[in-house]
């Protein structure tokens, strides 16, 4: 591949899948050439600002059985929990004090009408303790539409719901057989929080065993393909609690799971220019300046965790997952100086909506 054909791939105003391929393959100079111009792209859709999320991992009780997921089901060597009314109130009160626009609430996949209700609890209390003037993402899973509805309608706005895979039968491998775990019901709860209104997200693993980089080009036709407004992916890290774990041959090395972690986001910035897409921890879990590499390569969203830090170790998905002893303080300290670093500054009070949604 020559560095002049690449260049001719950049230049297009709309991808083909060979074209995405072509730059997931690159290397050297070419992969410099590709991060730099997906970084170009960034400043001009969503500026030199980096949205900050205050990210609440709600509860890690989990009804789902994910063969790659540390906080599975079938997983009974670490506790369970469930952050209580007075320590969300607290970390309201943090993310109000420190100017975020946003807040992110993640739990396990639960469905009953007392995790509905529980849910609506905690987006009512956001809006009212910020008089409607904070956002919210949420990330509980599959639900019915009829929730997502109710949870749209108490003021929620955003919705992330990870594909992982966009591959159906890669999808089936990582998940028991059984209708809990369904392709076609994520892809549909997925199509129903578009048509509700919520601004969509969804984002894959990279570098899962059996998967090959013509999957990863597919993950992004998928994205495209579902118009979404978000992104949260990031390398495929393994959890030793896991069926997975032990599924090692056909594994890349992490180093090179990183670097094509870094090559989705800046593909898919380069592909759905104006959509939000965030530096997750997944990359700082193999490399300490993960985060602020994604933010360089075309990432405009940090999501600090502001998770009371006496739970932080036990929503525990993969291995090594960075972060458990650090404070709420030391969290947004941390997200500051990384963005800061990667050469841009912090939207401090922005609501950091998607420029993809609000053209909508």
């Amino acid at each position: 591949m020559t560095n002049h054909h690449i260049k001719d791939i950049l230049k297009k105003d709309y991808l083909e899948k060979e074209d995405i391929l072509c730059l997931l393959e690159t290397e050297g100079l070419d992969k410099t050439e590709l991060f730099k111009h997906a970084a170009k792209i960034k400043r001009k859709y969503s500026g030199n600002e980096v949205y900050l999320r205050g990210l609440i991992e709600y509860s890690n009780i989990c009804k789902k059985d994910c063969y790659y997921c540390g906080i599975r089901c079938s997983n009974k060597e670490f506790n369970r929990y469930e952050v209580s009314t007075d320590e969300i109130e607290k970390a309201i009160d943090f993310a109000l004090e420190n100017q975020f626009g946003s807040m992110v609430l993640q739990s396990g996949e639960l469905q009953s009408n007392i995790f509905t209700e529980k849910i609506l609890n905690v987006i009512r209390k956001i809006k009212s303790k910020s008089d409607g003037k904070m956002r919210i993402t949420l990330s509980c899973g599959e639900q019915t539409p009829e929730v997502y509805q109710k949870w749209f309608d108490a003021g929620a706005e955003r919705y992330l719901l990870r594909i992982e895979a966009s591959n159906s039968d890669l999808y089936k491998l990582l998940h028991p057989n059984n209708e809990l775990h369904s392709y076609d019901a994520r892809v549909a709860a997925l199509k129903s929080l578009r048509e509700i209104g919520y601004q969509t997200g969804t984002g894959v693993m990279i570098g899962l065993p059996f998967q090959t980089i013509n999957d990863l080009a597919d993950d992004i036709v998928f994205m495209r393909g579902l118009d979404i407004d978000m992104c949260g992916m990031g390398p495929y890290i393994e959890h030793e609690s896991t069926p997975l774990y032990e599924r090692s041959e056909g594994l890349i090395p992490i180093e090179y799971r990183y670097q094509l972690a870094l090559k989705m986001i800046a593909v898919l910035r380069v592909v759905m220019k104006d959509v939000n897409i965030a530096s997750t921890t997944a990359l700082q879990a193999i490399d300490s300046s993960g985060k602020k590499s994604g933010l360089e390569v075309g990432a405009n969203v940090i999501m600090p965790n502001i998770t009371p830090i006496k739970y932080k170790a036990d929503y525990h998905l993969y291995k090594d997952k960075p972060g458990g002893g650090l404070s709420i303080e030391n969290e947004l300290e941390y997200a500051i100086k990384t963005i800061e670093n990667s050469g841009n500054k912090v939207a401090f009070g922005s609501y950091g909506d998607a420029v993809h949604y609000l053209k909508r």
